[in-house]
């Protein structure tokens, strides 16, 4: 080994030893992802009596982070949710709706014909900013930004 290449070991073993010794420690996914998802703050589709507001207006996530998400229709319009690009760029877990719980690779549309809720188990995969919005409705306000990070 030349003089260089001993350097350059001993360099990266004194920075690999003194990040220890700082309580740093390389990023690891250790395990299964989806265990013990964050609780998001509940989505409210028609928070108004008109039924075009939601709350909340935005959601900050993490990518390789378990997240659960209740959404809730007030009943006042009928809603088809779509989030095109966010949901192609999560693992999704399952959907619970009603007394079902449906376990499938992608989501296209959740619908929410009347008063109901479904709650979506995912895992954001790729950083960016989305919209997630009631078809029909974005220019009345039926949106919600999702930011990942």
């Amino acid at each position: 080994m030349t003089r260089t290449a001993t350097n350059r070991l001993r360099s990266a073993l004194f920075g690999l030893a003194a990040a220890g010794l700082a309580g740093i420690s390389p990023a690891a996914a250790d395990g299964y992802l989806a265990t013990q998802p964050e609780e998001l703050e509940d989505l409210i589709l028609g928070t108004d009596m008109i039924g075009f507001n939601v709350s909340p207006k935005e959601y900050n996530l993490r990518t390789g982070q378990s997240y659960s998400l209740k959404i809730k229709a007030s009943g006042y319009q009928e809603y088809a949710l779509v989030a095109p690009e966010f949901f192609d760029f999560i693992w999704l877990r399952k959907v619970e709706a009603g007394d079902m719980e449906i376990k499938a690779n992608s989501i296209y549309e959740l619908e929410f014909e009347e008063e109901s809720e479904a709650e979506i188990f995912f895992v954001p995969i790729r950083p960016g900013t989305y919209q997630m919005y009631a078809r029909g409705l974005l220019e009345k306000g039926t949106v919600v930004t999702i930011n990942v990070k």
